[in-house]
């Protein structure tokens, strides 16, 4: 209900601010003899700029922008001006960041930092890539093995709990499912009553940083958020040293005696720090994909049958890590999934010096908002890009600009846990595909919220049947 109360009153303000739009006005004035252009652009309503029309209409107010104001426009936008980006030669040129022009801090610890303080992605530089070589001994083809054989149980017995009916909440099952995952395969063994109140306090503080009031209000998003980074920050803190000392392979254990080839290790409030983050990166997006993918083949049945066939001939009722360049069909689906609805849809930056994206002058401290949902479902890029096509990452057809499907990022900061988050949905549809066959009501569409990407907020039911 609240849900549907803000999406209203975030179309009725933006409709509004159509009506009485504010005066378009240049962000900064280049400098003389720089060649470069002023970023176009208005800050919107008075007070929330363009915030609850552009979280509750998304993919409509970046194409409306994107016909004003070309592909780099600044808005107001959550409480300050943000740059929005949206093209392939864009994102390339913030996500690629040869010059180091934009950093990571500033606009990241401004949305998140409070709940996820000095997680990877929010650290800078060289800082940045000393942590990021520690983690990748987290992420090597051994370690995703053992994760997978992991995960393997988890999804057989969960899936063996999935009740079969016409409105079967997939959304929600799936956000059970992948949360069971992050726990057994990230945080390790956790007793009974202690593992609801851990997965409860993940799930406040990443609700947390999606709070529209930002002040920790007694018993408001915000202040449900904090509380659960300190118990998480609690937890995890408490049990360092037995990790360390034992030969778990949990990502927790890993992390705790990873080291660089230099033998550089993360400190214990480096490791606390990790978890937290990893865990909210490595949940939402997939049940996310994982969820929508089960939308499309929903809608679909042709595409369900054909990657359905291509699981039943591997003749493997769970997945192995070698099985997985052994289904081309359902990794099409995986990527068209996420170029429609990109489960991080937008990546955030702030300029560290002046500069430039596109020929437009970007000053020192402006604060830069990647559109990757947007950009990956413009037509200048993906013809028919409302289409469900899978054939569009087929050995034929490749996108023309490598940065026109971008759904992990690209840089230094491209998503360390890519392989890791493609194998647990693959893993999970694998088996889901052999167990149950499923559809969605000729029309229907899920209604949708902005959270780290687009999600459903209805739980996205399916007709679900046994097989």
């Amino acid at each position: 209900m609240v849900t549907g109360l803000v999406d209203k009153v975030g179309s009725a303000l933006g409709r509004l601010g159509e009506k009485y739009p504010s005066p378009s006005r240049p962000l900064a004035v280049p400098p003389a003899g720089s060649g470069l252009r002023a970023v176009p652009g208005d800050y919107g309503l008075p007070l929330v700029g363009h915030t609850l029309y552009g979280l509750t209409n998304v993919l409509d107010s970046a194409r409306e922008r994107y016909e004003e104001y070309g592909p780099v426009a600044w808005s107001g936008m959550l409480g300050t001006k943000v740059v929005g980006v949206n093209s392939p030669d864009g994102i390339e040129r913030v996500m690629a960041n040869r010059d180091k022009s934009f950093g990571n801090t500033g606009f990241y610890e401004y949305l998140i930092g409070p709940f996820f303080h000095r997680g990877l992605l929010l650290l800078e530089f060289e800082e940045h890539l000393g942590h990021r070589r520690i983690m990748q001994a987290a992420f090597t083809r051994p370690r995703l093995q053992g994760y997978l054989a992991a995960m393997n149980p988890r999804i057989r017995r969960d899936l063996g709990e999935w009740r079969p009916g016409p409105r079967f909440p997939v959304y929600t099952a799936a956000k059970r499912l992948t949360l069971g995952i992050a726990t057994d395969v990230f945080v390790g063994e956790v007793a009974g009553p202690e593992q609801a109140r851990i997965e409860q306090a993940f799930v406040d503080a990443v609700h947390g940083g999606q709070a529209l009031v930002r002040a920790p209000v007694p018993g408001g998003t915000w202040a449900r958020g904090l509380r659960g980074r300190r118990i998480l920050e609690e937890y995890f803190r408490t049990r360092i040293q037995s990790k360390r000392d034992g030969d778990g392979e949990d990502l927790f254990s890993v992390l705790c005696r990873a080291e660089d080839e230099d033998g550089q290790r993360f400190t214990d409030t480096d490791i606390v720090n990790h978890m937290i983050f990893v865990l909210m990166a490595a949940h939402d997006t997939s049940t996310i994909t994982l969820a929508m993918m089960a939308y499309y083949l929903g809608r679909h049945p042709e595409w369900q049958d054909r990657v359905r066939e291509e699981s039943l001939a591997l003749g493997e009722p769970e997945l192995g890590y070698d099985d997985l360049d052994r289904l081309p069909a359902l990794d099409q689906v995986f990527k068209e999934t996420l170029r429609i609805n990109a489960p991080v849809g937008s990546l955030f930056r702030q300029a560290v010096k002046d500069t430039e994206i596109l020929g437009y002058y970007i000053p020192k401290g402006t604060k830069i908002g990647v559109s990757v949902y947007a950009m990956q479902r413009m037509e200048q890029w993906w013809p028919d890009a409302d289409k469900f096509d899978p054939d569009r990452f087929s050995a034929e057809r490749k996108p023309e600009h490598r940065f026109a499907w971008s759904p992990f990022g690209g840089g230094a900061h491209k998503c360390i846990g890519q392989f890791f988050g493609g194998m647990e949905v693959k893993a999970v549809m694998h088996q889901l595909l052999q167990r149950f066959s499923w559809r969605v009501p000729e029309g229907y569409e899920p209604p949708m919220r902005y959270g780290t990407g687009p999600m459903p907020t209805d739980g996205l039911p399916v007709e679900l049947r046994p097989r």
